[in-house]
């Protein structure tokens, strides 16, 4: 027997024992993906204008009447040449994505397209790499072993942050009558980030105030095909299609920027390079590139859309969350002497409410792995077969709101997560695996993880040990929510 036969005999076994025991129908996958070209293309007019993203997804459930169909995803030709997934968007059928023994995360970080090796030095940097890769464990060993010797760290350095930022809006409301929060949240991130690796405030080097910007238009040329400004249906947004979507922006354009930021991290970053070379044995120029990568992509990027989303969902939910958030953080704060990690985990409220944000609304909406072997996948009410080799995708927002696993999935329960509902942490999705499992150097978890769950928390917390309450209008803006505050009420003086 071959060895194909083989492996379709030992799927076909694997399967039946699998829909034995559940009883589901085996079915094949509805959707159709079109021409090679022009399927693509109506698929991403559909899902930027025609449509909008979560209509897009919405709409083909309802045609299919399954949340796991085939359709294209952006940016498709020319810059992607095979646009085609598997679409899962169910809480059952999302985390076969963490499972990298199914599918190989190698080159999806962006999904069916990989930006120029250029934006990254010429290295495949670790969120490239799948965990089979030599290279994978020792470059991510080396980020974890790189947060973890600054723990101490995370809690003050952003309290520094956050007391500068919110002196910032406070100023601003007071003569301008609003602030714009993107902007200074992008300035604490950056400075948070490169005081945290490199033991210095960034003004004190070369690139002074410019960081984020460096930084933004380096992440742009990069992201650029999978964004769009929002337009409506006409002319204009042909041409930001065509111009978004037809060949990737070319790496020279942002060169001299990319430089000066890998200069100023490899000068300033020594002590963390150091240990790349010594004790995880990567080459300098990579170590250097990965961290450029690491404050850059992974925690200013992510900080881009997650603290003014978190900001949009805790505002939007009133006075009355506002009160109780206050009542709890102030009482905890006040028992346990300041805000320390023992005070932050006696926080139930403050916990559920930053959990609540990361399901609701993900910081980070997608993820895709290519099938690396011949496997069924469920939803709740059928069995399909993924081949070797098809691209699997799934859009998180819909796995982390899927109605037969949560309650009022669509509305924002502040307290979801206290008491019996921690037991459904296991379906938050937000940083490439279950909420309740550890990263390590071996899957491809959020090496930031825990930090960022950790710096949701001090925001709130620093939030409302300053504030009574705050007002804000929301709106999105390319990737990110827009946030900008019309007032903030203090906390009134003893």
């Amino acid at each position: 027997m071959s060895s194909s036969s083989s492996s379709s005999c030992s799927s076909s076994s694997s399967s039946s024992s699998l829909l034995s025991t559940l009883q589901l129908p085996l079915k094949p996958i509805p959707g159709d993906c079109g021409h090679t070209f022009f399927g693509p293309f109506r698929d991403r007019l559909a899902y930027f204008y025609n449509e909008g993203r979560d209509k897009f997804f919405e709409n083909r459930i309802q045609k299919h009447k399954s949340t796991i169909f085939k359709t294209n995803m952006p940016p498709g030709p020319l810059i992607a040449s095979c646009p085609r997934v598997v679409c899962l968007l169910d809480a059952v059928s999302f985390p076969v994505l963490f499972d990298t023994s199914k599918v190989e995360k190698r080159d999806v970080l962006d999904g069916t397209f990989l930006p120029s090796l250029a934006y990254t030095g010429g290295h495949r940097v670790c969120a490239y790499l799948d965990p089979s890769e030599p290279k994978h464990t020792s470059l991510k060993s080396f980020i974890l072993s790189t947060l973890s010797a600054r723990h101490h760290k995370f809690i003050p350095l952003f309290q520094k942050g956050l007391s500068e930022l919110f002196n910032e809006l406070e100023a601003q409301i007071s003569s301008k009558k609003e602030a714009y929060f993107n902007t200074l949240s992008d300035t604490m991130s950056f400075n948070y980030v490169f005081r945290l690796f490199c033991d210095k405030s960034p003004s004190e080097t070369r690139i002074g105030f410019k960081g984020p910007k460096l930084v933004d238009k380096w992440l742009l040329f990069q992201l650029a095909p999978l964004g769009s400004l929002g337009l409506f249906p006409n002319l204009l947004c042909y041409f930001e299609d065509i111009l978004l979507r037809t060949f990737s922006f070319p790496f020279f354009l942002v060169k001299s920027d990319y430089k000066k930021l890998y200069d100023v991290f490899y000068e300033f970053g020594s002590s963390v390079l150091d240990e790349a070379e010594s004790k995880f044995g990567i080459e300098r120029d990579e170590a250097c590139h990965n961290l450029v990568f690491l404050a850059g992509f992974n925690a200013y990027g992510g900080m881009k859309v997650l603290f003014p989303g978190l900001i949009k969902w805790v505002a939007l939910a009133g006075q009355k969350l506002h009160k109780k958030l206050a009542d709890e953080i102030r009482t905890t704060v006040e028992v346990e002497g300041g805000v320390t990690l023992s005070a932050l985990n006696k926080m139930v409220l403050t916990k559920s409410v930053v959990y609540e944000y990361l399901r609701i609304d993900p910081p980070v909406p997608f993820q895709y792995g290519k099938a690396k072997v011949d496997f069924v996948i469920q939803s709740h009410d059928a069995a399909f077969e993924i081949k070797k080799g098809e691209m699997v995708f799934g859009y998180q927002p819909f796995a982390t709101k899927d109605p037969k696993v949560f309650e009022n999935p669509e509305e924002f329960v502040a307290d979801r997560f206290v008491g019996e509902g921690e037991k459904l942490l296991k379906y938050v999705y937000w940083s490439n695996g279950r909420e309740t499992e550890e990263t390590t150097a071996v899957n491809k978890h959020c090496a930031g993880k825990d930090l960022v769950v950790l710096l949701c928390r001090v925001m709130v917390v620093e939030l409302f040990l300053r504030y009574e309450t705050f007002e804000v209008e929301s709106g999105t803006f390319m990737f990110a929510p827009s946030v900008t505050f019309k007032s903030l009420t203090k906390v009134s003086s003893p």
